[in-house]
C-alpha cells in the first residue's frame, strides 16, 4: 500500500534538515539559497551549506569564497539569520583524523606526501561520508559541551546537494563504504549518518524545470530516493513562465482568418503590417501556445507523484537586484515556515 503524500505544512513542520537536489542546470543552488532566506524570514537560526566547493552560495549572496568556518549571510528583521558554509573534503578529512586519531602535525605531513588526497579521492564513499558528517555535526550541534545537550544550535539546515545523477549515490553513505569499512569510526560515523539521512527531521526536496528531461529525471529520483528509505519533501518547480496568451487568443491564431484579424489589428494599433510581421508573430504564438501545452503535461506528470509542489517564477534579470529575495517571498506565500 502506498503511504500518502505529505502535507506541506507537516514536511516544514517536521523535517530541520532540507536537502535540495535537481537536475543540472535547473537552479537548485538558488532555490536552496531562497528556501534558507524564506525560513531566516520567520524568525528562524538557518544554515545554508554546499560541498562541490562551486561557492555557488557566496556567488548567490555576492560575498568572498566560503570556507569551512559558518559566514553569517543575512540578518533578518524577524531576529532570524542565514548562515553559510562550503565543506571541503580534504579539510573534513583532517579534521576527522584529528578528531579520531590526535594526529597533530603528522596530520599536515600526510598532506605533505599526497596522502590526503589520495584517500578523498581513491576511496569516494569515504569522501561522501566526511562531507555529510560535516552536516551532520551542523544538524545536531547544540550549545552544551556534548552533542544533545543545551538547545539546538540551528533551527534549519539546508544541503545544496549534488546534482539528482549523483544524489542517492552520495547519500546512500551505509552502501559506499560497506566494503571499505565494516567496522570502526568511519563505519559507526556512516550508520549514525543513514540514521539520520532517513529520519522524519530529514527530507530531500527535488528541483525541475517543466521539460521533458529534468522532470524524466525528478520521477526517476523519487523513485531511487524512496527505494533507499530516505524522506521526500517538495517538487520544486523553478523557472514557471506566466501565460502570454489567452485560450481565445490562442485559437483566435489557428483560425482561418488570423492572417487577416492579425493585420487589421496592427492597422488599427496605427503600426503597418506586412505580410512576414504577420505570418511571423502567427508563428512565435503557435510556439508558445505549444510550449504551454508542454508545461501543463509536465506539471501533469509531476502531480502524479503525490508530492507537494512549490513554483518559482522565472526572473527576466536573474538573480542580480532582489531576484533571490523575490524567490523567498514565493516560497513564503505557498506556505514554508
Amino acid at each position: 500500500m502506498t503511504a500518502p503524500a505529505p502535507v506541506l505544512s507537516r514536511v516544514f513542520a517536521e523535517a530541520r534538515l532540507h536537502i535540495v537536489t535537481g537536475k543540472g542546470g535547473t537552479g537548485k543552488t538558488i532555490v536552496a539559497a531562497a528556501l534558507g532566506l524564506a525560513l531566516a524570514a520567520t524568525g528562524k537560526r538557518v544554515l545554508l551549506v554546499e560541498v562541490e566547493g562551486r561557492q555557488g552560495i557566496s556567488q548567490t549572496f555576492d560575498v568572498p569564497p566560503l570556507g569551512d568556518q559558518e559566514v553569517k549571510l543575512v540578518d533578518d528583521a524577524s531576529g532570524g539569520q542565514l548562515w553559510g558554509l562550503s565543506v571541503d573534503a580534504k579539510a573534513a578529512l583532517m579534521e576527522y583524523l584529528q578528531t579520531f586519531y590526535k594526529l597533530g602535525r603528522a596530520g599536515a605531513a600526510l598532506e605533505k606526501v599526497g596522502a590526503i588526497d589520495f584517500a578523498t579521492t581513491i576511496a569516494p564513499g569515504v569522501r561522501d561520508v566526511l562531507l555529510i558528517g560535516k552536516v551532520y555535526e551542523a544538524a545536531g550541534r547544540t550549545s552544551g559541551h556534548r552533542r544533545g545537550q543545551g538547545d539546538l544550535v540551528w533551527d534549519a539546515v539546508i544541503l545544496d546537494a549534488p546534482p539528482t545523477g549523483r544524489a542517492v549515490r552520495f547519500l546512500n553513505v551505509n552502501s559506499e563504504v560497506a566494503d571499505i569499512a565494516k567496522v570502526g569510526p568511519i563505519r559507526s560515523q556512516a550508520d549514525s549518518i543513514t540514521r539520520m539521512l532517513r529520519s522524519r527531521g530529514t527530507v530531500v526536496h527535488l528541483v525541475t524545470l517543466l521539460e521533458e528531461m529534468p522532470v524524466q529525471e525528478t520521477i526517476d529520483a523519487i523513485t531511487d530516493l524512496a527505494a533507499q528509505r530516505l524522506g521526500l519533501g517538495c517538487v520544486v518547480v523553478n523557472q514557471e513562465r506566466d501565460a502570454l496568451l489567452s485560450e481565445e487568443a490562442i485559437h483566435a491564431l489557428t483560425a482561418a482568418d488570423a492572417e487577416e484579424t492579425i493585420r487589421a489589428d496592427l492597422v488599427a494599433a496605427g503600426i503597418r503590417a506586412t505580410g512576414p510581421m504577420v505570418r511571423g508573430l502567427i508563428t512565435e504564438g503557435i510556439d508558445h501556445a505549444e510550449r504551454l501545452a508542454l508545461e501543463d503535461d509536465m506539471l501533469a506528470e509531476i502531480a502524479d507523484q503525490g508530492l507537494p509542489m512549490l513554483h518559482l517564477p522565472a526572473l527576466v534579470e536573474g538573480v542580480d537586484g532582489g531576484g533571490i529575495s523575490v524567490l523567498a517571498d514565493a516560497l513564503l506565500e505557498q506556505g514554508v515556515r
